[in-house]
């Protein structure tokens, strides 16, 4: 899929990833094509499944989640009946961003935005309760350094 897309789709891209809510003209402007030529480029992006969705970034802090914990977590088997249940649970909790599957000695890393330690404490009884892990433990972001959605391309 990375061949299919030319300079000019990288750019559009880079510009949707700044801001999605520009309009068509400003993107046309802003990229050098006409109107109808980016328009075109962009629906052709959604429908191959490059571009895969157009959100609002929420400030966490506005909205009471200032807390970001990375949790990692071994699992106590490996076989599919215990995934399923994993990803069943991870799914259904809100609270849980983006869960990942791990080489190496840990098998999971999740983050989790949250409102207070007490909020963790609670969506971790949830976790513990819903699948059986081997071990899990937290560290807490102290600065967000750098936190950002957008690809390098």
């Amino acid at each position: 899929m990375v061949s299919e897309i030319d300079k000019t789709d990288r750019r559009i891209l880079q510009v949707l990833q700044r801001d999605a809510a520009i309009s068509m003209d400003a993107l046309a402007e802003a990229v050098h094509l006409s109107r109808n030529a980016c328009w075109r480029r962009v629906k052709q992006m959604e429908a191959s499944g490059v571009i895969t969705a157009r959100v609002a970034l929420v400030s966490p802090r506005a909205v009471g989640l200032p807390l970001t914990a990375f949790v990692l977590i071994r699992a106590g088997t490996h076989d599919k009946s215990w995934l399923d249940t994993f990803a069943k649970a991870v799914r259904r909790m809100p609270e849980i961003q983006s869960a990942h599957r791990l080489s190496g000695e840990l098998d999971y890393i999740l983050r989790i935005r949250l409102a207070s330690m007490e909020d963790y404490d609670r969506v971790y009884q949830n976790l513990i309760a819903r699948v059986p892990l081997s071990d899990i433990s937290a560290s807490f972001v102290m600065d967000d350094i750098k936190d950002t959605t957008a690809l390098p391309l």
